[in-house]
């Protein structure tokens, strides 16, 4: 049984995402708990939240955990949280960046990290087995509300960072629906930022829709209409951002990382010159990084790979093009606020920052397509035949580019993508890459 992908559990809420199983999640993480232990649960603003929540502490203190409800709160206030007040696990109710109908859970430890794989195998043995520890009528968990308490604690942690090292220029903050609401603005508005938010009401059936990290044209637009120096898009649970200049350019999060990298690197703060992305973040950021002197180590898709390569190598910064961006120095985990007030910051100092990105980091294309894969097939390996094509869309690309093959961690697809100087190149071998395989899946032998 697989329930765990790279971040958590996902599937549709009352569907494959049901209250029985967020049931047995609770029991299968509680049965790796020691005696006595506090969790802490959150939520994003879909309307499935309450729903799961509900499931999620009746598992728990079923079997003697007690459990600190919190609200809705972003993934990354839930990851200081768990530290700060002193949890033994905490536990994130929300399905990021996907459409409402969607939700997720996903397990953070005591110290604010995802949990390690190993410990989600576990929970997923557990619930197979439906092996848990027996409930105890003497000792049943208790339910305690730290809403208000605990949202206040994470947006003094965030000014107390910030305070007096942020510009106050206009900003536009589309929070979209999601968690970023019941943070962002009240956190721009303390440290005096003037900020117009967008999409800023807890409106689940609407997070992600035509908005947010996943539609940065909407906080685009704000921007050239309202003449703002800045736009600030996060996802539905707030541990990513996409920011927008004051001309009206995107900016992903390779930009971001090349320009909290100088910072630090100017700053004598960037350990072994070294920075951790994805292999889906661009090569124009490599090459822009090693033209500064500084190397690119990449890791598997998800931030909680990033984060395992800097604690392992000492990095200080990684993150992802997406958006999920780590400061080492002050976060176990991608915070799409504390990000955006870090790359304020660094503007404070450098106004002109982002546009040496622009030139810095030539964007070289990309190409990704997407293969529905049958379940049999668990490696893509087993297509015949395109391990040979990889390999010749590589030499074609004459090392100025990339071929990426791997299965999605979250749906059932086979992801291609490819990238290099020539558009018309890499748009003709992703098309020989996916033609390949839909014929070889289609054939009795796969």
């Amino acid at each position: 049984m697989a329930l765990f992908g790279t971040d958590g559990v996902r599937g549709v809420a009352n569907d494959t995402l049901t209250v029985s199983l967020a049931l047995d999640i609770a029991r299968g993480v509680a049965a790796q708990l020691p005696r006595p232990a506090r969790v802490l649960i959150g939520r994003d603003t879909r309307v499935s939240g309450p729903m799961l929540e509900a499931a999620l502490v009746a598992g728990f203190s079923e079997l003697g955990i007690d459990v600190m409800l919190v609200g809705v709160l972003p993934t990354p206030a839930l990851a200081y949280l768990a530290s700060a007040m002193d949890a033994d696990a905490a536990v994130m109710i929300s399905a990021s960046h996907n459409p409402p109908q969607d939700n997720g859970i996903k397990v953070i430890d005591g110290q604010g990290r995802k949990w390690e794989a190993e410990a989600e195998e576990a929970v997923e043995r557990a619930i197979e087995r439906q092996n848990w520890p027996p409930a105890d009528p003497q000792r049943i968990g208790q339910v305690l509300h730290y809403e208000d308490t605990a949202s206040a604690l994470y947006r003094r942690h965030l000014i107390s960072i910030f305070n007096g090292r942020v510009p106050d220029w206009p900003v536009v903050l589309d929070v979209g629906h999601g968690a970023a609401q019941a943070t962002a603005p009240l956190v721009f508005q303390q440290l005096g930022i003037p900020a117009r938010v967008l999409n800023g009401e807890p409106l689940g059936a609407l997070i992600n829709v035509n908005c947010g990290a996943t539609h940065p044209e909407v906080v685009r637009e704000a921007v050239l209409r309202y003449r703002a120096r800045l736009g600030l898009a996060f996802d539905g649970d707030a541990d990513r951002v996409i920011a927008v200049d004051a001309t009206g350019r995107i900016i992903d999060g390779d930009e971001i990382l090349y320009v909290l990298a100088l910072d630090l690197k100017a700053r004598g703060a960037l350990a072994d010159d070294l920075v951790v992305a994805t292999v889906m973040s661009n090569l124009g950021l490599e090459q822009a990084l090693r033209r500064r002197g500084l190397h690119l180590r990449r890791t598997p898709v998800g931030d909680r790979w990033v984060a395992q390569v800097m604690r392992e190598t000492g990095a200080q910064l990684g993150g992802e093009q997406s958006g999920h961006i780590i400061l080492k120095e002050w976060t176990e985990t991608g915070d799409g606020v504390l990000t955006a007030l870090a790359l304020l910051s660094v503007l404070a100092r450098r106004p002109t920052a982002l546009e040496e990105a622009a030139v810095a980091v030539e964007r070289f294309p990309q190409v990704l397509v997407n293969v529905p894969l049958p379940g049999r097939v668990n490696d893509w390996r087993q297509v015949p035949g395109l391990s040979s094509l990889v390999e010749a869309a590589e030499a074609a690309l004459q090392g100025e580019g990339r071929v990426l093959v791997r299965p999605s961690g979250t749906e059932p697809l086979l992801r291609i993508m490819l990238e290099g100087r020539d558009v018309d190149v890499i748009q003709e071998w992703a098309h020989r890459l996916e033609t390949g395989v839909r014929v070889a899946l289609e054939s009795a032998e796969v």
